[in-house]
């Protein structure tokens, strides 16, 4: 049983190349990195890869992960500049005994080092963005609040299982800042003799917790629904309980049986999944749990 799950409907055309790489006997880590990869080089997505949110001095810093449920390894890399797809470079990081998350100019020496081509990422659209939208933001308003994570979670037939993020973070974010993407446990995780979930949202919030972890950990006495819908729902009462207010959070999860959930603290959040028996579907799902096709 294989099944790929993925966040927002930006990911629906990776989902189905994902997919069709799991119907013909693919491993799961070249199908959500093929997932993935997708959306970071369609600049038409304005919140990942190519043409993505500028940080505050008008560049595209960006964040990335994998993990392997096999080993637990992970690979990340945080405040990358110029390189069309850091997740892969991530998932070249996932071997190493050291040496596993890179950030900055570290990270990207270490990229071109590994054959990994500079490629400039600042489109003109998404220039002409920052310059329609940071008068806003320096005029005292809140940030475009535009941080939409594409998170992918696969299992394939050989019950492999892997989770990957790749995000450019937050509108106007300072320079080096990071959010809770390429953090383990928090805005990813993945044991393939439970399951693997990911989030994405507001990374300020979501990395107040090990989200993504309390969830897989709860798939051991629940579904994957159950778990997302309680982990998403304590997690947003204990944030308005101490601090006032509880930013955007949406998480999707797989267990080891291929069954998967979703769960949201917002009006509505889109995923898609692809999975053997079932095909590609596209859903939403509400603050309230209600999931609906779409």
């Amino acid at each position: 049983m294989w099944g790929i799950i993925g966040t927002w409907a930006m990911v629906e055309e990776g989902i189905l190349l994902g997919g069709r790489h799991l119907s013909e006997n693919g491993s799961v880590m070249d199908a959500i990195e093929m997932a993935v990869k997708d959306v970071e080089k369609n600049e038409a997505y304005t919140s990942v890869g190519l043409g993505g949110l500028p940080n505050e001095a008008g560049q595209v810093e960006l964040d990335a992960a994998f993990m392997d449920g096999k080993t637990l390894s992970v690979g990340a890399v945080a405040g990358i500049k110029d390189f069309l797809h850091p997740v892969s470079i991530a998932r070249s990081l996932l071997d190493g005994v050291f040496n596993n998350f890179l950030i900055g100019p570290g990270a990207e020496k270490y990229a071109i080092e590994n054959g990994f081509e500079r490629y400039p990422m600042l489109t003109q659209k998404a220039k002409e963005r920052w310059e329609t939208h940071k008068l806003e933001v320096e005029g005292g308003l809140a940030p475009y609040i535009g941080h939409d994570t594409v998170c992918v979670v696969g299992i394939d037939s050989h019950k492999h299982m892997a989770t990957c993020t790749s995000t450019s973070g937050l509108f106007y974010k300072k320079e080096g800042r990071v959010g809770d993407s390429p953090i383990p446990g928090s805005g990813y995780y993945v044991d393939e003799s439970i399951g693997g979930a990911a989030a994405t949202g507001l990374g300020e919030d979501i990395m107040k917790g090990c989200l993504s972890y309390e969830i897989v950990m709860k798939m051991k006495e629940m579904s994957p629904q159950a778990a997302c819908e309680e982990a998403v729902k304590s997690f947003n009462d204990k944030l308005i309980e101490r601090r006032g207010k509880a930013g955007d959070i949406s998480v999707v999860a797989m267990n080891s049986e291929g069954e998967f959930g979703a769960a949201t603290n917002i009006e509505c959040f889109p995923f898609v999944v692809m999975t053997q028996t079932r095909g590609l579907m596209k859903f939403e799902v509400n603050q309230k749990g209600e999931i609906k096709s779409c």
